[in-house]
């Protein structure tokens, strides 16, 4: 079994769905856990409520000071954190030519300027502390072959791709080791539009699994990449997508 009873983490977007499961399972594996979210306070109430212990802040990461404010709040109350999982993110569409600027914007700075900026505040403090640590992003099929009408969306997670293999490559040798999982369908709040009125069922039939995975299925991978079984694995991009988009 393993155990993260040593480590602290910080989950991004903690609240719910594939962020809500990674909490989850952190919380029940031993870690210290702080489940960052952007408004949704009956979702953090309830996280608190099923897993005593678990920590909670609100805000919008995509402002520098508010991303540094949970970095340090995680740090003062754990004394470090070990492993930073970067899953906060929005999906909408996005058609190509009608010109939505605001659109594009608050996608990007959503799914990758919060992500840039939590991420390298505690490398500023890993790197001066000589700590190692972990960090696992949450991408997306999406950003592996693109996604007709959520174009904003797919260079936000392709951005995340390459973000992850810069930093792997980078920060290695300091002990900081950096990877990403690639989810495609889940079954989540962010898809209940999508799966009305047998979208589900459409979707589910384009997957060679036959279903749509759970927010559990995706967060195993995620912990299985924190933990030290995964010691050697650097700016991979693990695929969990029930064989939907198969990447070399």
């Amino acid at each position: 079994m393993l155990d993260f009873s040593d480590k602290s983490a910080i989950v991004t977007g903690g609240t719910r769905g594939i962020g809500l499961a990674v909490s989850r399972v952190l919380h029940r594996l031993g870690a210290r856990v702080i489940a960052a979210y952007r408004s949704d306070e009956a979702a953090a109430r309830t996280l608190m409520d099923e897993c005593p212990g678990v920590r909670t802040f609100a805000g919008d990461l995509a402002e520098a000071d508010t991303a540094r404010a949970m970095v340090g709040q995680a740090w003062d109350a754990f004394g470090r954190v070990d492993i930073l999982v970067n899953n906060a993110g929005i999906w909408n569409s996005l058609p190509a030519g009608v010109m939505d600027v605001e659109n594009w914007d608050r996608m990007i700075r959503t799914n990758l300027r919060a992500v840039y900026l939590v991420t390298d505040e505690l490398v500023s403090r890993w790197l001066a502390d000589k700590r190692p640590a972990v960090v696992v992003n949450i991408s997306s099929t999406a950003g592996q072959r693109g996604e007709a009408g959520h174009a904003h969306y797919a260079a936000s997670k392709g951005a995340i791709i390459s973000y992850t293999k810069s930093l792997g490559a980078e920060l290695a040798s300091r002990g900081i080791r950096v990877n990403c999982v690639a989810p495609g369908w889940v079954e989540t709040d962010m898809t209940t539009d999508a799966f009305r009125d047998g979208g589900r069922e459409r979707v589910a039939a384009g997957i060679p699994l036959g279903r749509v995975p759970q927010p559990e299925e995706i967060a195993w991978p995620v912990v299985f990449l924190a933990s030290d079984l995964a010691s050697a694995v650097v700016g991979e991009i693990f695929n969990v997508n029930g064989g939907n988009v198969l990447c070399g």
